[in-house]
């Protein structure tokens, strides 16, 4: 009695169902189509189900069979142990310190496979915030489904029946679409913090609304997830920009009051009329290939986000009196000793960061032998998309794309052609030193923005 009268305070959402019953839909119901459902994720829930266990497919891949789309993971819900489930099959790992998950292998295919979670997180380790550290209480299906973060995320699918176990709604909050977390929002932010970004991420990735009182708490939480490790913090970032809904999803964080501690950059660079167009340009390249199913690197997206404040400490060190070379080096270690911190960018990718950067100003410089040592750079690719995107803009004269596109396009002797005439115009241009020049020749359109498009002719680019 005393919960309802807290739940009906809270504006939680009350309907009289018992969370301990899940409604059951059969296959005329939901309408999943069977053969959006991966042959491992069967194989997995009727090994466990042979052995004497309850299995299902759960979460994500649930929500999306029944919007009609074919799930790109599928994770499996047990009420076997993970000692239990790793015994059944030959290539299984347990992974994982704050929950324990089994990673089944098939091939490069994985499956993620999880006991059933019991309602222990009362007396699971948190920190001074409320944050859980560890917890792998097991318990019933119902406790477990009371447990996910969201409605939608909270149903289960029995491939052996077809049928849909759903405890809090969920199928009714898809057809609205609608987002709604589970239990009363404050608590379940203060659990963990990183459900605030994944509410912006599933809102903007699926259309849908998130439901007042779960949106309220986010603006005045939003500090919380300073306290997640940033590797965490960034695996979800990481999610949410390759949702192929990002722009959407910068959007929603903005609105939601979640920038501030992961980009705050962002206020200053869409205030800005070059700025704002550049990072909308690589954003909408990014989703279109995303969208396309082709590959994208996530040091050129990062690149891109952080372009404008290196650019910014750039022409200050250039200004102070360094020369340009330099002062470029400069500019991007500052930027990338502050976001290493805050995003716990990894060596890799932030290797590839500082490789585009450096790159740019060796497209300004057009003689000699200087373009054909670039064209065999093992980045190559990614730093000629990223020049595009930068004449796109406006922050470069679209000449120096234009002529860069006839350069890689160019065969033998074209090639010799091309910047005899750049040089006899006068138009090598010095690095920071752009000069005026005509229109240059195209041999057909290129699109940059997602650093990984076909090789460069020369062997350096990136696939």
């Amino acid at each position: 009695m005393i919960k309802k009268f807290i739940r009906k305070i809270l504006g939680v959402k009350d309907d009289g169902r018992d969370p301990t019953q899940a409604v059951i839909l059969g296959p005329d119901e939901h309408k999943i189509d069977p053969r959006l459902v991966s042959s491992n994720a069967i194989k997995v829930t009727q090994t466990l189900q042979e052995a004497g266990f309850e299995a299902f497919v759960v979460g994500g891949a649930v929500r999306d069979l029944l919007l009609g789309v074919k799930p790109k993971d599928f994770d499996i819900a047990t009420n076997a142990t993970p000692e239990q489930v790793k015994r059944l099959f030959r290539r299984a790992f347990i992974i994982g310190r704050r929950f324990q998950i089994v990673h089944v292998m098939f091939g490069q295919d994985l499956l993620e496979v999880t006991t059933f979670r019991g309602n222990g997180s009362d007396n699971a380790p948190k920190d001074e915030h409320g944050r859980v550290l560890r917890d792998n209480n097991f318990g019933p299906q119902h406790e477990d489904a009371a447990r996910r973060d969201f409605t939608i995320n909270a149903m289960y699918y029995d491939p052996a029946t077809q049928t849909v176990l759903d405890y809090h709604g969920g199928i009714e909050d898809i057809r609205a679409k609608l987002l709604r977390i589970i239990g009363m929002p404050e608590a379940r932010y203060r659990e963990d913090p990183v459900r605030m970004l994944r509410v912006v991420r599933f809102a903007a990735k699926l259309g849908f609304t998130i439901e007042p009182t779960t949106r309220a708490p986010i603006p005045v939480m939003a500090p919380l997830i300073d306290n997640v490790p940033a590797a965490r913090v960034f695996d979800e970032m990481l999610k949410l920009l390759l949702s192929g809904h990002a722009l959407a999803c910068l959007k929603e964080l903005r609105s939601a009051g979640l920038h501030h501690g992961l980009l705050p950059l962002l206020d200053v660079v869409l205030e800005q009329p070059i700025g704002m167009k550049f990072v909308t340009l690589a954003l909408e390249s990014t989703d279109s290939r995303v969208k396309a199913g082709k590959g994208v690197s996530p040091g050129f997206l990062f690149a891109s986000l952080l372009w404008h404040q290196v650019l910014e400490k750039w022409n200050a060190y250039r200004a102070a009196g360094e020369a340009p070379i330099p002062a470029l080096h400069l500019a991007a270690d500052d930027v990338l000793d502050t976001q290493t911190e805050n995003l716990a960018l990894q060596r890799r990718i932030a290797t590839d960061m500082r490789d585009i950067w450096a790159m740019q100003p060796r497209f300004e410089r057009r003689t000699g032998k200087a373009p054909f040592k670039l064209l065999e750079h093992p980045r190559f690719r990614a730093g000629y998309d990223f020049l595009l995107l930068r004449c796109e803009s406006g922050e470069l004269p679209g000449e120096i794309g234009e002529w860069w596109t006839a350069f890689y396009d160019a065969e033998g002797g074209e090639r010799e052609q091309l910047l005899a005439a750049a040089n006899s115009r006068g138009e090598a241009g010095r690095s920071g030193e752009p000069a005026k020049r005509k229109r240059a020749p195209r041999r057909g359109p290129r699109k940059g923005g997602g650093g990984e498009g076909a090789p460069a002719p020369q062997g350096g680019g990136e696939e």
